[in-house]
């Protein structure tokens, strides 16, 4: 009687245990098809190949633009409001709360475009279409509705395993080539599939519950926050490149690998602290071999699938920190990206910032060096500047500023003041930012002007 006890008592445990496996089982596999398939799953939209992601985005703007527009007005508002009450609440004469008091007039000062925007009052320069289009129209816009939704799908992406299934098998890769975990391997896929936006949502995320350092977070947001591949072709198309599109997105796929390998060797990512936030989670070291990573990998997914909540609660929690995110932020970005705009729409300062690098460009061998010469620099404040001013210039040139402005990455009208909004604990500073754009531009000159005469000489152009 107890050998029966003990069999039927064995046989019940195995029977949970196989329930619990498979249930786990189920969510990797559930998380990874709507991840995947969100993210990366092409479709044919408005006569254009894209990813369901961004059909879903266009299709909540389009639907209701009146909507949108007060949705995020209603957010800059609050953010504008509660970053003010919280600076009055804890005032005092720290450094801290200088750098708190800067946000706080970023935020008022984005709400006040807001208004001027929303209800078309203000000065012309202002509600020009250059300025008040872009910044209101197809920024705010953008980011109030990415980062929420695309908060929603990825949390439910990376809860159940994804993460740690990546971190696995791109640990060997992406240690000693660019000093970071195999998991930030989803980071930068997230920007190429997605939208930058999402993926420094995700960075954030992952920094703030200790899967990252300052130094390997500070990495992602400055070398991995790329525009994603249907930007890519809208540069491509603005210039007349789109038969190139493969050409254009594989010389970028190369260069900011490359530009990644140089720059975290280098001043100022090398400086960055490589401290946790809070208690860290750092990757296992162990060497596995190419028969250990499968079955590592999916029993690493399984554990984090068995802990992880319900779908339920993880899709409810994305999208709320997605929608306290863009609270935050996007009062930020229409100050700062609109003074980017106006300084690039109405002052000479990058036509005289760029002066000297005309005769580096004719040197290098490029056409039109006096034409491309300031878009190599406008695109710190708008990437999709410098594709307008160089639509009529020769084929190589055209390709040259392409790749360029789209490998820069850091720019003002929106990824620079996310990122110093997002990343205040590491913390992330301006002066940083600045140099690290001129840093890229300065290594991608000669190395875009290398691939530019092999293409020639390859007769691509």
């Amino acid at each position: 009687m107890p050998i029966y006890r003990g069999s039927a008592l064995s046989e019940s445990f195995q029977r949970v245990f196989n329930a619990s496996v498979n249930a786990a089982w189920l969510r990797v596999l559930l998380s990874a098809v709507f991840g995947i398939g969100f993210f990366a799953f092409p479709v044919s939209f408005q006569g254009r190949t894209t990813v369901l992601f961004d059909v879903l985005v266009k299709r909540v703007i389009e639907a209701a633009p009146r909507g949108v527009a007060l949705y995020c007005f209603a957010l800059i508002a609050f953010g504008a409001g509660s970053t003010l009450a919280s600076r009055l609440r804890n005032g005092s004469a720290s450094r801290a709360a200088g750098r708190s008091n800067t946000w706080v007039v970023l935020r008022l000062v984005g709400l006040a475009l807001a208004v001027a925007m929303l209800f078309r009052v203000g000065p012309d320069f202002l509600l020009a279409p250059k300025i008040a289009n872009l910044m209101w129209n197809t920024l705010v816009f953008s980011v109030g509705v990415i980062i929420p939704i695309g908060a929603l799908f990825l949390n439910l992406f990376v809860s159940y395993g994804c993460l740690e299934f990546v971190g696995v098998f791109m640990r060997p890769l992406m240690r000693p080539l660019f000093r970071l975990p195999g998991r930030s391997a989803l980071d930068d896929l997230t920007s190429w599939l997605g939208s930058y936006s999402v993926g420094l949502y995700l960075t954030r995320k992952l920094f703030l519950q200790g899967y990252y350092t300052r130094r390997e977070t500070y990495t992602i947001v400055t070398c991995f926050s790329t525009v994603s591949i249907g930007f890519v072709g809208v540069v491509a198309a603005t210039l007349d490149l789109l038969h190139l599109f493969p050409v254009i997105f594989v010389t970028y796929f190369f260069v900011i690998y490359l530009l990644t390998f140089l720059l975290v060797r280098m001043w100022p990512i090398r400086s960055v602290p490589d401290t946790y936030w809070h208690e860290g989670r750092p990757e296992p070291e162990r060497r596995l071999s190419v028969r250990e990573l499968g079955p590592v990998a999916w029993e690493a997914a399984l554990a984090r699938a068995r802990s992880a909540p319900g779908f339920s609660v993880t899709i409810k929690e994305g999208f709320l920190e997605g929608l306290k995110l863009t609270t935050s932020i996007l009062g930020t970005i229409l100050a700062v990206g609109t003074l980017a705009l106006v300084l690039a729409e109405y002052t000479p300062i990058f036509r005289f910032l760029s002066a000297p690098l005309a005769p580096v460009l004719r040197g290098l061998g490029l056409p039109d060096a006096e034409m491309i010469a300031p878009a190599t620099l406008a695109g710190i404040a708008e990437m999709y500047i410098p594709a307008l001013l160089v639509k009529d210039a020769a084929t190589p040139a055209r390709f040259f500023i392409a790749v360029l402005s789209i490998s820069q990455l850091i720019f003002f009208s929106s990824v620079g003041p996310m990122i110093l909004d997002m990343f205040q604990e590491i913390p992330v500073r301006l002066g940083e930012l600045v140099a690290l754009f001129f840093l890229r531009t300065a290594l991608l000159i000669p190395i875009l002007a290398g691939v530019t005469h092999l293409l020639i000489l390859a007769g691509m152009f």
